[in-house]
């Protein structure tokens, strides 16, 4: 074999590894386009971990990529190095470079003032963390973590990432549980018990219980059936209209002896009258005059 051929080789080699190399720069640089695309950079503070965050990862706005992530430090690092140790913020700064027409300051503001947020999220079920922009409900919205220092750009606020939130309802939840007040609820759920044992079966003496009134309400009620099978109540309703025909029929002759009394009336007070009469004209007559003739009372309106 020909030992001047190895030079040629190796140039060739060398030249084939650097095509390569351009070829996959080309692929990256203008099959991405986002060498050409105008950026701006915001940031935003975490308290929580961002486990799974890496730079690079993408950043969404309600799922459609529009950036990606391009620093992850501690603010300790960032804004607090001439602040102790102890007495830093230490919070999560995440940089992200945003694709599309730059925006100003008081338009960042304006967002933020419409709610908007970011939320470390994941990615399925492969544990690649993503930051996620979103305008979400008033209810939803937690106060902005506070800081000291002058932010090198525009801040947009975070959320607690979703496992956090989930932890922190759940820790609140075991807090409340905490501070209920067990054995004073168990002695109240006892004393409700024995009042409801009580109504329904008595106490022995007075009260009779809710069962006690059932079972007389039964009694009662079997014995209105019996009255109704053995036509008793037939009875009793043909009682009840002779009373009231009696009623009637005394009623009517009561109106027909009180007719005749007060013709009686009547008649007594028309002779008196003419009796007056005679005596205002002539009152020697009740002394010279012949005695009156015999008057008999008149019974049942006749006279004898």
């Amino acid at each position: 074999m020909n030992n001047n051929s190895n030079p040629n080789y190796f140039r060739l080699g060398v030249f084939v590894l650097a095509a390569i190399g351009v070829l996959i720069a080309a692929i990256l640089i203008f099959g991405s386009g986002q060498l050409f695309k105008k950026s701006f950079v915001i940031e935003t503070y975490i308290k929580q971990s961002v486990t799974g965050l890496d730079t690079g990862a993408a950043v969404r706005f309600r799922g459609v990529k529009i950036g990606q992530v391009t620093l992850i430090a501690l603010s300790g690092d960032i804004y607090e190095k001439d602040i102790p140790f102890q007495d830093r913020r230490q919070y999560v700064v995440v940089r992200m470079q945003i694709f599309g027409e730059a925006v100003n300051e008081n338009l960042i503001k304006e967002f933020v003032k419409n709610n908007l947020r970011a939320q470390v999220k994941s990615q399925g079920i492969t544990g690649v963390n993503y930051i996620e922009f979103n305008f979400v409900a008033p209810s939803d919205v937690y106060p902005p973590l506070p800081y000291e220092w002058k932010p090198d750009y525009p801040i947009i606020p975070s959320l607690p990432n979703q496992a956090d939130q989930i932890i922190g309802g759940i820790q609140k939840l075991i807090d409340g549980l905490n501070q209920l007040n067990i054995d004073g609820t168990q002695k109240k759920f006892d004393a409700l018990l024995s009042n409801l044992n009580v109504m329904m079966a008595g106490d022995g003496k007075d009260n009779k219980g809710l069962i006690q009134s059932v079972d007389n309400l039964n009694v009662l009620l079997t014995r209105i059936t019996k009255v109704t099978d053995k036509d008793e109540l037939n009875v009793l309703m043909r009682e009840l209209v002779g009373s009231m025909v009696a009623l009637r029929q005394t009623i009517t002759s009561i109106q027909g002896d009180s007719a005749v009394t007060i013709e009686n009336l009547k008649q007594t007070s028309e002779q008196l009258n003419e009796l007056t009469r005679i005596v205002s004209q002539s009152p020697s007559s009740l002394i010279w005059s012949e005695p009156p003739p015999h008057i008999t009372p008149p019974m049942n309106g006749a006279q004898k």
